[in-house]
Protein backbone atom coordinates (compact mmCIF):
# COMPACT_ATOMS: atom_id res chain seq x y z
CA UNK A 1 0.00 0.00 0.00
CA UNK A 2 3.13 2.34 0.97
CA UNK A 3 4.25 1.99 -2.68
CA UNK A 4 0.77 2.60 -4.61
CA UNK A 5 0.19 5.35 -2.41
CA UNK A 6 3.67 7.11 -3.51
CA UNK A 7 2.93 6.90 -7.07
CA UNK A 8 -0.58 7.92 -6.66
CA UNK A 9 1.14 11.10 -5.27
CA UNK A 10 3.44 11.24 -8.13
CA UNK A 11 0.53 10.71 -10.45
CA UNK A 12 -1.30 13.78 -9.16
CA UNK A 13 1.51 15.86 -8.71
CA UNK A 14 2.38 14.96 -12.73
CA UNK A 15 -0.82 15.99 -14.00
CA UNK A 16 0.09 19.31 -12.52
CA UNK A 17 3.75 20.01 -13.21
CA UNK A 18 3.61 18.29 -17.00
CA UNK A 19 0.95 21.03 -18.07
CA UNK A 20 3.02 23.13 -16.84
CA UNK A 21 6.26 22.24 -18.08
CA UNK A 22 4.68 21.96 -21.20
CA UNK A 23 3.41 25.15 -21.37
CA UNK A 24 6.77 26.87 -20.09
CA UNK A 25 8.94 24.89 -22.89
CA UNK A 26 5.78 26.37 -25.66
CA UNK A 27 4.54 22.60 -25.73
CA UNK A 28 0.78 23.29 -25.34
CA UNK A 29 -1.25 20.23 -26.24
CA UNK A 30 -5.09 20.23 -26.68
CA UNK A 31 -6.70 17.99 -24.54
CA UNK A 32 -10.65 17.23 -23.97
CA UNK A 33 -12.31 19.01 -21.40
CA UNK A 34 -12.69 17.07 -18.12
CA UNK A 35 -9.49 15.76 -18.76
CA UNK A 36 -7.22 16.87 -15.49
CA UNK A 37 -4.76 18.49 -17.52
CA UNK A 38 -7.28 20.90 -18.83
CA UNK A 39 -7.95 22.03 -15.18
CA UNK A 40 -7.33 26.12 -15.57
CA UNK A 41 -6.78 28.24 -11.87
CA UNK A 42 -7.58 30.76 -14.37
CA UNK A 43 -11.08 29.84 -14.84
CA UNK A 44 -11.83 30.64 -11.43
CA UNK A 45 -10.47 33.94 -11.50
CA UNK A 46 -7.06 33.03 -9.83
CA UNK A 47 -4.19 35.39 -10.02
CA UNK A 48 -1.66 34.32 -12.76
CA UNK A 49 1.56 32.58 -10.86
CA UNK A 50 3.98 35.72 -12.10
CA UNK A 51 1.35 38.07 -10.07
CA UNK A 52 1.18 36.65 -6.82
CA UNK A 53 2.35 38.80 -4.25
CA UNK A 54 5.18 37.11 -1.88
CA UNK A 55 5.28 39.99 -0.01
CA UNK A 56 2.17 39.85 2.45
CA UNK A 57 -0.31 36.89 3.22
CA UNK A 58 -2.84 38.99 2.72
CA UNK A 59 -4.11 42.37 1.58
CA UNK A 60 -2.62 45.49 3.09
CA UNK A 61 -3.39 47.74 0.77
CA UNK A 62 -2.35 50.40 3.10
CA UNK A 63 1.05 48.73 3.64
CA UNK A 64 1.65 48.02 0.09
CA UNK A 65 1.00 51.57 -0.63
CA UNK A 66 4.05 52.82 1.42
CA UNK A 67 6.39 50.06 0.65
CA UNK A 68 6.34 51.36 -2.82
CA UNK A 69 6.96 54.55 -2.05
CA UNK A 70 9.65 54.01 0.68
CA UNK A 71 11.69 51.70 -1.78
CA UNK A 72 10.66 54.08 -4.70
CA UNK A 73 11.90 57.25 -2.72
CA UNK A 74 14.15 56.14 -0.25
CA UNK A 75 12.51 58.39 1.82
CA UNK A 76 11.07 56.51 5.65
CA UNK A 77 8.75 59.14 6.38
CA UNK A 78 5.51 57.35 5.36
CA UNK A 79 6.87 54.20 7.28
CA UNK A 80 7.41 56.14 10.32
CA UNK A 81 3.80 57.73 9.99
CA UNK A 82 2.06 54.60 8.99
CA UNK A 83 3.72 52.58 11.94
CA UNK A 84 2.70 55.79 14.14
CA UNK A 85 -1.06 55.25 13.32
CA UNK A 86 -0.91 51.81 13.64
CA UNK A 87 -2.74 49.86 16.70
CA UNK A 88 0.14 49.04 19.46
CA UNK A 89 -1.49 46.01 20.43
CA UNK A 90 -3.03 43.98 17.52
CA UNK A 91 -1.66 41.92 14.93
CA UNK A 92 -1.33 44.45 12.45
CA UNK A 93 1.46 46.67 13.92
CA UNK A 94 3.31 43.19 13.94
CA UNK A 95 2.86 42.37 10.18
CA UNK A 96 3.96 46.09 9.10
CA UNK A 97 7.16 46.06 11.65
CA UNK A 98 7.60 42.20 9.55
CA UNK A 99 6.98 43.71 6.24
CA UNK A 100 9.55 46.71 6.71
CA UNK A 101 11.78 45.02 8.24
CA UNK A 102 12.13 41.95 5.43
CA UNK A 103 11.93 45.02 2.84
CA UNK A 104 15.01 46.10 3.92
CA UNK A 105 17.04 42.76 4.22
CA UNK A 106 16.23 41.86 0.86
CA UNK A 107 17.00 45.37 -0.39
CA UNK A 108 20.55 44.99 1.19
CA UNK A 109 20.94 41.40 0.08
CA UNK A 110 20.60 42.51 -3.60
CA UNK A 111 23.00 45.27 -3.11
CA UNK A 112 25.20 44.99 0.04
CA UNK A 113 26.82 48.48 -1.33
CA UNK A 114 30.61 49.28 -2.07
CA UNK A 115 32.92 52.19 -2.96
CA UNK A 116 30.32 53.36 -5.09
CA UNK A 117 27.10 51.88 -4.59
CA UNK A 118 24.51 52.85 -1.80
CA UNK A 119 23.65 49.52 0.47
CA UNK A 120 19.96 48.89 -0.11
CA UNK A 121 17.82 50.13 3.06
CA UNK A 122 19.45 52.86 3.41
CA UNK A 123 16.29 54.01 4.36
CA UNK A 124 16.37 52.35 7.63
CA UNK A 125 19.75 53.33 8.75
CA UNK A 126 18.34 57.08 8.10
CA UNK A 127 15.60 56.74 9.94
CA UNK A 128 17.30 55.25 13.17
CA UNK A 129 19.75 57.76 12.64
CA UNK A 130 17.12 61.02 12.25
CA UNK A 131 14.30 59.83 14.94
CA UNK A 132 16.31 57.35 16.80
CA UNK A 133 13.39 58.10 19.65
CA UNK A 134 10.77 56.80 16.77
CA UNK A 135 9.18 53.09 18.73
CA UNK A 136 8.47 51.73 15.60
CA UNK A 137 11.78 52.76 13.57
CA UNK A 138 13.42 51.17 16.96
CA UNK A 139 10.90 47.80 16.22
CA UNK A 140 11.59 47.56 12.39
CA UNK A 141 15.31 47.92 13.17
CA UNK A 142 15.72 45.31 15.71
CA UNK A 143 13.28 42.50 13.66
CA UNK A 144 15.57 43.67 10.81
CA UNK A 145 18.86 42.46 12.28
CA UNK A 146 16.62 39.20 13.28
CA UNK A 147 16.00 38.67 9.99
CA UNK A 148 19.59 39.52 8.45
CA UNK A 149 20.63 36.80 11.38
CA UNK A 150 18.79 34.15 9.23
CA UNK A 151 19.29 35.19 5.84
CA UNK A 152 22.51 34.94 6.14
CA UNK A 153 24.16 32.84 8.76
CA UNK A 154 22.70 29.94 11.25
CA UNK A 155 22.72 29.07 15.08
CA UNK A 156 26.03 28.19 16.55
CA UNK A 157 28.10 30.19 14.36
CA UNK A 158 29.84 33.07 15.81
CA UNK A 159 28.41 35.52 13.55
CA UNK A 160 24.63 34.48 14.25
CA UNK A 161 25.11 35.39 17.77
CA UNK A 162 26.83 38.49 17.68
CA UNK A 163 23.99 39.86 14.97
CA UNK A 164 21.66 38.33 17.36
CA UNK A 165 23.02 39.91 20.27
CA UNK A 166 22.61 43.02 18.81
CA UNK A 167 19.29 42.57 17.89
CA UNK A 168 18.41 41.60 21.36
CA UNK A 169 20.44 45.15 22.61
CA UNK A 170 17.47 46.76 19.81
CA UNK A 171 14.52 44.85 21.42
CA UNK A 172 15.83 46.40 25.05
CA UNK A 173 16.20 49.92 23.38
CA UNK A 174 12.57 49.54 21.64
CA UNK A 175 10.84 48.11 24.55
CA UNK A 176 11.81 51.37 26.32
CA UNK A 177 10.28 53.29 23.81
CA UNK A 178 7.04 52.11 24.18
CA UNK A 179 6.78 50.00 27.20
CA UNK A 180 2.99 48.80 26.45
CA UNK A 181 3.70 47.62 22.79
CA UNK A 182 4.02 43.56 22.63
CA UNK A 183 6.20 43.66 19.47
CA UNK A 184 9.80 44.22 20.70
CA UNK A 185 9.10 41.16 23.10
CA UNK A 186 7.68 39.18 20.22
CA UNK A 187 10.71 40.08 18.45
CA UNK A 188 12.75 38.58 20.75
CA UNK A 189 11.53 35.49 20.82
CA UNK A 190 13.18 34.63 17.43
CA UNK A 191 16.17 35.38 18.90
CA UNK A 192 15.41 33.29 22.49
CA UNK A 193 14.75 30.34 19.90
CA UNK A 194 18.17 31.45 17.83
CA UNK A 195 20.44 31.70 21.20
CA UNK A 196 18.75 28.83 22.93
CA UNK A 197 17.21 30.91 26.25
CA UNK A 198 16.96 28.93 29.22
CA UNK A 199 13.38 27.41 30.07
CA UNK A 200 13.21 30.11 32.74
CA UNK A 201 14.27 33.08 30.53
CA UNK A 202 12.01 32.17 28.07
CA UNK A 203 8.88 31.70 30.04
CA UNK A 204 10.13 35.23 31.64
CA UNK A 205 9.83 36.60 28.11
CA UNK A 206 6.34 35.07 27.35
CA UNK A 207 5.06 36.05 30.34
CA UNK A 208 5.58 40.18 29.21
CA UNK A 209 4.24 39.23 26.25
CA UNK A 210 1.12 37.89 27.92
CA UNK A 211 0.44 41.25 29.70
CA UNK A 212 -0.03 43.35 26.91
CA UNK A 213 -1.17 40.88 24.29
CA UNK A 214 -2.63 38.23 25.69
CA UNK A 215 -4.53 37.14 22.51
CA UNK A 216 -2.35 37.77 19.76
CA UNK A 217 -1.73 35.04 17.09
CA UNK A 218 1.34 36.30 15.63
CA UNK A 219 3.30 36.19 19.58
CA UNK A 220 1.83 32.48 19.75
CA UNK A 221 3.06 31.43 16.07
CA UNK A 222 6.43 32.69 17.35
CA UNK A 223 6.82 30.89 20.72
CA UNK A 224 5.56 27.77 19.26
CA UNK A 225 8.73 27.03 17.25
CA UNK A 226 10.58 28.06 20.54
CA UNK A 227 8.91 24.27 21.79
CA UNK A 228 8.98 22.34 18.83
CA UNK A 229 11.13 19.22 18.81
CA UNK A 230 13.58 20.89 16.39
CA UNK A 231 14.38 23.54 18.19
CA UNK A 232 14.01 23.28 22.05
CA UNK A 233 10.83 21.40 23.41
CA UNK A 234 9.50 18.18 21.66
CA UNK A 235 5.94 17.36 19.90
CA UNK A 236 3.92 16.80 23.27
CA UNK A 237 5.56 20.23 24.19
CA UNK A 238 4.06 22.05 21.11
CA UNK A 239 1.31 20.38 21.04
CA UNK A 240 0.28 20.92 24.62
CA UNK A 241 1.36 24.47 24.28
CA UNK A 242 -0.89 24.94 21.21
CA UNK A 243 -3.84 22.96 22.95
CA UNK A 244 -3.85 24.87 25.86
CA UNK A 245 -3.69 28.18 23.86
CA UNK A 246 -6.97 27.16 21.77
CA UNK A 247 -8.58 25.86 24.72
CA UNK A 248 -8.04 29.10 26.27
CA UNK A 249 -9.14 31.32 23.37
CA UNK A 250 -12.41 32.90 23.54
CA UNK A 251 -15.08 32.80 20.93
CA UNK A 252 -13.52 34.37 17.30
CA UNK A 253 -10.30 34.21 18.56
CA UNK A 254 -7.75 32.31 15.63
CA UNK A 255 -5.89 30.99 18.30
CA UNK A 256 -8.31 27.79 18.75
CA UNK A 257 -6.26 27.17 15.01
CA UNK A 258 -2.98 26.97 17.11
CA UNK A 259 -2.78 23.26 17.23
CA UNK A 260 -3.04 22.97 13.25
CA UNK A 261 0.48 24.85 13.07
CA UNK A 262 1.86 22.52 15.99
CA UNK A 263 1.27 19.33 13.55
CA UNK A 264 2.41 21.04 10.20
CA UNK A 265 5.60 21.88 12.91
CA UNK A 266 6.20 18.29 13.03
CA UNK A 267 4.85 16.96 9.87
CA UNK A 268 7.26 13.86 8.96
CA UNK A 269 10.10 14.23 5.80
CA UNK A 270 8.61 11.60 4.29
CA UNK A 271 5.19 10.49 4.61
CA UNK A 272 4.29 7.31 2.57
CA UNK A 273 1.17 6.39 4.41
CA UNK A 274 -2.49 7.15 2.94
CA UNK A 275 -4.77 7.32 5.61
CA UNK A 276 -1.97 9.86 7.94
CA UNK A 277 -4.12 12.93 6.73
CA UNK A 278 -7.32 11.48 8.03
CA UNK A 279 -5.26 10.38 10.96
CA UNK A 280 -7.74 11.44 14.51
CA UNK A 281 -4.38 14.08 15.36
CA UNK A 282 -4.66 15.75 11.94
CA UNK A 283 -8.43 16.04 11.59
CA UNK A 284 -9.12 16.91 14.89
CA UNK A 285 -7.02 20.09 13.85
CA UNK A 286 -7.73 20.85 10.61
CA UNK A 287 -11.80 20.52 12.36
CA UNK A 288 -10.34 23.55 14.75
CA UNK A 289 -8.57 25.98 12.07
CA UNK A 290 -12.02 25.46 10.03
CA UNK A 291 -14.10 26.73 13.12
CA UNK A 292 -11.50 29.11 13.79
CA UNK A 293 -11.97 30.42 10.48
CA UNK A 294 -15.78 30.61 10.15
CA UNK A 295 -16.42 32.01 13.58
CA UNK A 296 -13.50 34.57 13.20
CA UNK A 297 -13.87 38.29 12.24
CA UNK A 298 -13.61 38.66 8.15
CA UNK A 299 -10.89 41.30 8.71
CA UNK A 300 -8.75 39.56 11.08
CA UNK A 301 -5.13 39.92 10.04
CA UNK A 302 -3.84 36.58 10.79
CA UNK A 303 -7.02 35.09 8.92
CA UNK A 304 -4.84 34.47 5.75
CA UNK A 305 -2.76 32.79 7.59
CA UNK A 306 -4.58 30.08 8.81
CA UNK A 307 -6.29 29.80 5.17
CA UNK A 308 -2.93 29.51 3.54
CA UNK A 309 -2.36 26.40 5.61
CA UNK A 310 -5.06 24.63 5.34
CA UNK A 311 -4.98 24.91 1.50
CA UNK A 312 -1.99 22.76 2.61
CA UNK A 313 -3.63 20.49 4.76
CA UNK A 314 -7.50 20.05 2.90
CA UNK A 315 -5.27 19.25 -0.48
CA UNK A 316 -3.41 16.82 1.52
CA UNK A 317 -6.40 15.49 2.82
CA UNK A 318 -8.43 15.48 -0.53
CA UNK A 319 -10.82 17.61 0.52
CA UNK A 320 -10.85 19.41 -2.48
CA UNK A 321 -14.07 21.56 -2.25
CA UNK A 322 -13.12 22.85 1.54
CA UNK A 323 -9.41 23.90 -0.16
CA UNK A 324 -10.95 25.52 -3.04
CA UNK A 325 -13.11 27.56 -0.74
CA UNK A 326 -10.09 28.81 1.28
CA UNK A 327 -8.71 29.68 -2.28
CA UNK A 328 -10.45 32.13 -3.42
CA UNK A 329 -10.53 34.09 0.14
CA UNK A 330 -6.41 34.28 -0.03
CA UNK A 331 -5.66 33.81 -3.81
CA UNK A 332 -3.13 37.20 -5.21
CA UNK A 333 -0.84 37.05 -1.72
CA UNK A 334 1.55 34.26 -0.14
CA UNK A 335 3.68 35.57 1.88
CA UNK A 336 2.40 33.38 4.64
CA UNK A 337 3.32 29.53 5.76
CA UNK A 338 3.82 26.81 3.90
CA UNK A 339 4.49 28.56 0.64
CA UNK A 340 7.81 31.07 2.42
CA UNK A 341 9.75 28.05 3.46
CA UNK A 342 9.91 27.38 -0.47
CA UNK A 343 12.69 29.27 -2.13
CA UNK A 344 9.63 30.04 -4.72
CA UNK A 345 6.51 31.04 -2.74
CA UNK A 346 4.45 31.61 -6.05
CA UNK A 347 5.42 28.29 -7.16
CA UNK A 348 4.97 26.11 -4.28
CA UNK A 349 1.05 28.03 -3.74
CA UNK A 350 0.61 27.35 -7.47
CA UNK A 351 1.59 23.66 -7.45
CA UNK A 352 -0.86 22.84 -4.60
CA UNK A 353 -3.69 25.66 -6.13
CA UNK A 354 -3.79 23.33 -9.27
CA UNK A 355 -4.09 20.13 -7.65
CA UNK A 356 -6.91 21.39 -6.07
CA UNK A 357 -8.62 22.45 -9.22
CA UNK A 358 -7.50 19.39 -10.94
CA UNK A 359 -9.38 17.43 -7.49
CA UNK A 360 -12.36 19.74 -7.19
CA UNK A 361 -13.53 19.20 -11.26
CA UNK A 362 -12.49 15.06 -11.11
CA UNK A 363 -15.23 14.88 -8.62
CA UNK A 364 -17.86 16.87 -10.64
CA UNK A 365 -17.03 20.89 -9.24
CA UNK A 366 -16.55 23.20 -11.76
CA UNK A 367 -16.44 27.26 -11.52
CA UNK A 368 -20.50 27.31 -11.84
CA UNK A 369 -20.69 24.91 -8.63
CA UNK A 370 -18.01 26.62 -6.40
CA UNK A 371 -19.93 29.18 -3.03
CA UNK A 372 -18.29 32.40 -2.64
Amino acid sequence: MAILWLLMALLMLSLVLVPVMRRRRGMVEQVPPGHPDAADPADYGFVREEELDVRVPGPDQDLLDVLELVQRTGDYRAAAQLLAGTESEGEVRWQRVQAFAGAAALELGERPGGVHEVPGGQWLRVWRAERPKDAGGAAVHAEFLVQQAWRTSRPGRDDFRIIMEEARSACAQAALLAPGDPVPYIVELSIARGLGYERAEFEQLWLKILDRAPQHMGAHLAALHYWCEKWHGSREQAYAFAEAAAARAPEGSLLAALPLFAVFEHLPEVNLVASFYQSEVVTKAIHGALHAVHAARPDDPMLAHVRHLLVLFLVRSERWAEAMHQLIHVDGHVGALPWTLSADPAAAFAVYRALAVAGYEANGGSPATLPG
